[in-house]
């Protein structure tokens, strides 16, 4: 059981990401994972895809929550083998 990887879709100057991101820094000091942020504005593609929805956390390839950010979510998904 490797530590998990956490992709964390963003923007720049969205407090809902800021949010978010506060949350997953909090959740770092009780499981642990690794945080990689994306910003959906560098790809085109992302920014298609996420552009309504973002914040967007995804766990291991499976999109687990988007917009305002359930913790419980996260957590279950980071804790779940």
């Amino acid at each position: 059981m490797g530590t998990k990887n956490l992709i964390f879709y963003t923007k720049e100057h969205c407090p809902l990401c800021d949010k978010a991101h506060n949350l997953l820094k909090d959740l770092q000091k009780e499981i642990t994972f690794n945080i990689k942020t994306v910003d959906i504005y560098k790809d085109d593609t992302l920014l298609e895809k996420y552009g309504l929805m973002i914040p967007v956390i995804e766990v291991d390839g499976t999109e687990i929550d988007y917009g305002i950010i359930s913790i419980d979510k996260v957590k279950k998904a980071l804790t779940n083998f």
